[in-house]
């Protein structure tokens, strides 16, 4: 579909721009959600804000457009999970869990 924006008026543009805007903003909410079920709640994290060194905490709450990560030092963050990574510790015990079924014998 082409839409020839010479021909429209300023209100049609500028109902056209609260459309693409709106649009957007849609889209990138869905981009973020997909990202947080990357996640699970207690899991350990990483990231790397501006200007500090790695930052390492357990993600303890999904916000809206944010996760809530709790450091070892108590400190309380609010990160997109679009700049979280999985720690190391974490993507082991990721890869170890797949097909694996824990079976105890009764005594």
């Amino acid at each position: 579909m082409k839409i020839d924006i010479d021909k429209l008026t300023e209100k049609e543009l500028i109902d056209l721009n609260h459309k693409i805007v709106e649009r957007l903003k849609f889209i990138e909410s869905m981009r973020v959600h997909s990202e947080m079920l990357e996640f699970s709640v207690g899991e350990k994290v990483c990231f790397h804000p501006p200007g500090r060194g790695e930052v390492v905490g357990i993600l303890v709450k999904y916000n809206k457009k944010t996760v809530t990560v709790i450091t070892g030092e108590g400190q309380k963050w609010n990160v997109s999970p679009l700049l979280l990574e999985k720690t190391k510790e974490s993507r082991q015990k990721d890869s170890n869990s797949d097909n694996v079924i824990e079976i105890h014998p009764k005594r």
